[in-house]
């Protein structure tokens, strides 16, 4: 069931104005809708409230290109997506010039929706901790990025900033903490922990290379549908729904979050930037093992089942990862309206007595220690 607003719209036939192919993907859509994040809900509220406003021959040209393709009722059914028609339209020789129609619709519809965000923009805070095993000086951190190195007065104490987590919160997974350990205890709207989450893994690990070794799957979209099914069980670290999904599907998206921990508070990360556009984020990078054979990773095995060798800390190929780690995360925030020039990014290590900050110019640190900048930070966020 989606919402009142969305529901309205659907009523009054907007699905069947709009053409075929862009209607039927956003309904599929809208049959996850409880698993959805209240910004992609609201998102999709603020998408089709525009294109109800929108005049109908915006959409005459990818009308036009499903009339090339060989759209029809017959083989396009307006409230099913399936399987055979994401192969009819990837088959199709106008698939091309489908996908830069879809584009120049939200080439036009995109930065409406952004000037509506900007202005109703709020304060943003995003906190990006290195693990302080990393025999490294301040010098060599943070080096593919441009911002402010504070030197501070005494070593970086985490637990102000991690108190921010426990300030009430106005809106549902508004505020998250995504950590390869469980270093930090202190309350969090949103917790998600790579070593938490072990019991789940070490389970994932085993149904997929059953999956892949004893049923007969024909491809990846057979395999991605039988993956859906693994869900958490109870006593596997999550028990809301939603981010019980969001965890499943970050687990397994392939890039090696079930093995790696940096990777799975990277991708975490991202995707939580991506779906749910939080106010605070505080992301929390370890020391990840060296690799095993690559085997190990390309049948989803449990590497330290699978190869007796002792797991050892990999530290110079956890400070190469994360050189690029920082940068993506950074890089995500810049993709998204409601982040742009309302985040104030905070890269740091605890014990370290240096940080880089990359800030709007009215973002201020009177006094250059762990307390302060805590204290800044709330300021900027117009907590009390």
């Amino acid at each position: 069931m989606v919402s009142p607003a969305l529901q309205s719209l659907i009523d009054q036939g907007l699905f069947e104005r709009i053409p075929a192919t862009f209607a039927t993907y956003f309904l599929e859509q809208f049959k996850e809708w409880a698993l959805l994040f209240p910004a992609e809900q609201n998102y999709f509220e603020r998408l089709f409230t525009l294109i109800n406003r929108t005049p109908s021959n915006e959409f005459d040209a990818l009308r036009a290109v499903e009339r090339k393709m060989g759209v029809n009722e017959k083989n396009w059914p307006r409230r099913s997506f399936t399987l055979d028609q994401v192969d009819f339209l990837n088959r199709n020789p106008h698939y091309p010039e489908w996908r830069s129609g879809i584009a120049a619709i939200f080439a036009k519809l995109n930065p409406m929706l952004d000037q509506e965000i900007q202005r109703k923009g709020r304060p943003r805070l995003s906190i990006v901790l290195s693990p302080p095993e990393l025999p490294v000086g301040p010098d060599r951190l943070w080096t593919r990025l441009r911002g402010k190195r504070v030197a501070l007065a005494e070593p970086l104490d985490v637990a102000p900033l991690v108190s921010l987590l426990s300030a009430p919160e106005p809106r549902p997974y508004d505020r998250w903490l995504i950590q390869t350990g469980r270093d930090i205890e202190l309350g969090a709207a949103v917790s998600m922990s790579y070593d938490a989450l072990e019991p789940y893994r070490q389970r994932l690990m085993r149904e997929v290379q059953q999956v892949v070794e004893k049923e007969q799957i024909r491809g990846p979209r057979e395999l991605g549908a039988r993956l859906k099914q693994m869900k958490l069980l109870p006593g596997e670290g999550v028990s809301d729904l939603l981010l019980a999904e969001f965890t499943r599907s970050i687990l397994l998206a392939g890039n090696g979050t079930l093995l790696v921990n940096n990777t799975f508070v990277e991708w975490a990360a991202v995707q939580a930037i991506r779906r749910a556009r939080p106010s605070l984020i505080i992301t929390a990078f370890g020391i990840r093992n060296k690799m095993k054979p690559f085997s190990s990773l390309l049948i989803f095995d449990d590497p330290d089942k699978a190869n007796p060798i002792p797991a050892q800390g990999d530290m110079l190929g956890t400070y190469v990862d994360l050189e690029v780690l920082y940068l993506y995360i950074w890089q995500e925030f810049e993709k998204y309206a409601e982040y742009v020039r309302n985040t104030v990014h905070v890269f740091a290590a605890p014990g370290l007595e240096e940080m880089l900050v990359i800030s709007p110019p009215d973002f201020t640190l009177n006094k250059p220690d762990s307390k302060a900048l805590a204290s800044a930070c709330r300021e900027w966020l117009q907590w009390a």
